[in-house]
């Protein structure tokens, strides 16, 4: 017995969701060297290290709203260009009539 598609993309989604949710040691927390040089140090540099955080986050979460807001801006974009394109075809007067159909194209049109 063949098992069906949807079958095999339930399986799938379930090896991804626990791959997700399996937990993963890891490695940069535990750097014995940054973990000793964040602790010791004085209120001046934890401030330095969350601004440090702070700046090197700040841009790529930038980048990817202004992606985001591109593409939702834009979404609908192609589909009104296939129906403009398509409302140009359905003009036709009658399928019949020869002076409405397009022209064939020649082999130099290629």
């Amino acid at each position: 017995m063949k098992p069906s598609r949807s079958i095999w993309i339930l399986g799938i989604a379930l090896a991804g969701l626990i791959l997700l949710l399996a937990p993963l040691p890891a490695a940069a927390q535990s750097c014995a060297l940054c973990y000793t040089q964040a602790a010791s140090s004085g209120s001046r540099m934890i401030q330095a290290l969350k601004s440090g955080i702070i700046i090197l986050i700040a841009p790529p979460t930038l980048m990817s709203l202004g992606v985001v807001f591109v593409c939702y801006r834009r979404r609908n974009k192609t589909r009104d260009d296939v129906a403009e394109s398509d409302h140009q075809w359905d003009n036709h007067s009658s399928p019949d009539d020869p002076h409405d159909s397009p022209p064939a194209l020649k082999p130099k049109d290629w």
